[in-house]
């Protein structure tokens, strides 16, 4: 049994972001100008000129990928071996940041298409990969400051309530603290 305010019987939505609401419709516009793009390149040319441009990102892209992994998985080594020899890894790492935009410039030259494999050519590029990278990382800070303060544990405060009729109830846990602040009280080990 719940108390408190009656709920709505038509509860409002949260409201999408422009990106999910958009989103549909941009990949289907890509989808359809590289059906396009396929289909004029083949009429300048013939079908065997685009079949061999296809197979030749699916190889190219095969190929950055599997080095950018084995990069990133010699890093990684690299670092663990530093680390279990008692030397603490240098926090900056030169040539580490180009390792996931070249798998992702890989993963758009095996996707089929011209558009792709040319957005997938320019992410190979260094001063491309430098500039998407400090975008990215200017964007991750703008977001995390606009977060404002707290700590991760505090987005874990989080209840739920289930009502019999299946609807859910958010709720937010709230801790009774001693007056003084005294220290909490040692908890029970946790048990599988």
């Amino acid at each position: 049994m719940t108390t408190g305010a009656q709920t709505p019987s038509h509860p409002a939505r949260p409201r999408r972001s422009r990106l999910l609401r958009f989103l549909p419709l941009g990949i289907a516009a890509w989808l359809v100008l590289e059906v396009w793009l396929l289909t004029l390149v083949a009429g300048a040319s013939s079908g065997l000129v685009v079949l061999l441009i296809l197979l030749a990102g699916l190889v190219l892209g095969s190929v950055v990928i599997k080095r950018a992994g084995r990069r990133a998985f010699r890093k990684l080594s690299e670092t663990l071996q530093q680390q279990q020899g008692g030397a603490m890894p240098a926090s900056a790492r030169p040539n580490s940041e180009g390792n996931g935009l070249m798998m992702l410039g890989g993963l758009l030259l095996i996707i089929p298409g011209l558009l792709s494999d040319a957005v997938g050519l320019l992410l190979l590029l260094p001063p491309v990969q430098k500039a998407v990278s400090r975008s990215a990382e200017r964007t991750f800070e703008r977001k995390l400051r606009a977060a404002g303060p707290g700590t991760l544990g505090g987005a874990f405060q989080q209840a739920r309530m289930y009502r019999p009729d299946g609807k859910v109830v958010q709720g937010e846990v709230v801790r009774d603290e001693p007056a003084g602040g005294a220290a909490e009280r040692p908890r029970p080990p946790l048990t599988h």
